[in-house]
């Protein structure tokens, strides 16, 4: 009976995470809508009202996406998470070499699939399908010591391919890919030997591979020198003697500050950004600077105070499920969303050099937010599990023990 309810219920799993997911996305049209008009006025690409519409028409695709995750186990995800992995690095190897350019985004990031017109970023897939694999694997391999080899071949091998091929075009992904990597290897309890060799090998392997891209052609139309730039850019001393070269490399952050500057504490109001029009990728990387300039520190400190209640529910989801897999693949789901969260906010009030990652839930785009809403599915599909749990009283022990045997 509890069942048959659970699978019935609109809102399945966590209503207060569901609350703040509706409220964001929402929320998310606004901002959209008036920073959109950049797309059209500037990089004249389409209309105003096409991009709210086609923003709109992903929140509703993302919200269902985000239900469908519910009808099945999240066991069930955690066994098909290695052959998505295969299939999205096999996607990004074709990438490397059919990957084309769409709104000014670097030609590789993105597959069309052949035959149709839809375009997607394999990365932000791959990346997904790694953590989930990486979580699968470390719950079954908890009850025994596991060999070197298997190791190497079945956690480092993944995330040092993923990473690599995810790198030559997009670094700041890659990084969070195996920043985001060794917070599950460590929390999953993986022996710190083997963690402390992965991260050794990462670091050589970036080394190796940021030399040779910078002192050869062997990694055509990489993104290492763009790099470099934004990094030496950020850390120069001597800001008040910026040439016009630098202030060129500066423009994107200088705009955002001022949009910041220009929002104060209660904004300008909905609609009314001034920088808008002058800030590039206002609608996506820079749109957090777009919503202080409009809604203000005010608005902001609500917007963030959301996203931290997203957190803490999602920390008490993983906190509450007594199945290891469940526990660790909530966390590691919730890990991922705070990185994206964090270093969108920190690029736009200049904590960090300028990178590319949409704010999640909001930024205008597709990929990344279905993925975003495809995460949160799963960890709401985690927690409708913990209320059957709880409403089986007596059979929860051997319950939780079947779904770490089939996870």
């Amino acid at each position: 009976m509890n069942e048959q309810r659970q699978r019935t219920e609109i809102l399945k799993g966590d209503k207060v995470l569901w609350s703040v997911i509706i409220l964001i996305s929402l929320f998310s049209i606004f901002p959209v809508y008036s920073a959109s008009s950049n797309l059209e006025y500037i990089v004249n690409s389409g209309t105003t009202t096409s991009h709210i519409v086609k923003h709109i028409a992903f929140v509703g695709l993302g919200l269902g996406l985000m239900r469908g995750v519910l009808f099945v186990r999240y066991e069930h995800i955690g066994k098909l998470s290695f052959f998505g992995l295969v299939v999205m690095t096999l996607v990004l190897v074709a990438t490397a070499f059919t990957g084309q350019t769409i709104d000014g985004a670097s030609a590789s990031r993105w597959f069309t699939i052949p035959g149709t017109p839809i375009s997607f970023q394999p990365s932000a897939f791959a990346y997904l399908a790694l953590i989930i694999y990486l979580c699968r694997y470390l719950t079954k391999k908890i009850g025994r010591e596991r060999l070197p080899l298997e190791n190497i071949v079945a956690i480092f091998v993944p995330i040092l391919v993923v990473s690599g091929l995810v790198a030559k075009d997009n670094g700041s992904t890659a990084l969070m890919m195996i920043i985001v990597s060794l917070a599950v290897l460590v929390i999953g309890q993986l022996n710190w030997k083997y963690i402390v060799g992965f991260l050794a090998t990462a670091v050589l392997a970036g080394g190796l591979f940021i030399t040779v891209a910078l002192n050869t052609n062997l990694f055509s139309n990489n993104r290492v020198h763009t790099w470099m730039s934004r990094i030496e850019v950020f850390f120069d001393k001597n800001k008040d003697a910026e040439t016009e070269a630098d202030k060129a490399k500066n423009y994107q952050v200088n705009q955002a500050k001022a949009a910041i500057v220009n929002g104060g504490v209660n904004g300008k109001g909905p609609g009314k950004s001034a920088l808008k029009q002058m800030l590039p990728q206002s609608a996506s990387d820079f749109i957090f600077a777009i919503i202080v300039e409009e809604y203000g520190l005010l608005g902001a400190a609500v917007l963030i105070g959301a996203y931290f209640i997203m957190i803490i529910r999602i920390v008490m989801i993983a906190s509450k499920m007594p199945a290891f897999f469940g526990s660790l693949l909530v966390i590691s789901l919730g890990i991922m969303i705070f990185v994206q969260l964090s270093v969108n906010i920190a690029v736009a009030v200049n904590l960090i050099p300028v990178t590319g990652q949409p704010l999640p839930l909001i930024s205008y785009g597709g990929t990344s937010m279905l993925v975003t809403y495809v995460q949160l599915g799963i960890i709401l599909n985690v927690s409708s599990r913990i209320q059957v749990l709880d409403e089986e009283g007596i059979g929860r022990k051997q319950n939780i023990e079947e779904i770490n045997d089939i996870a």
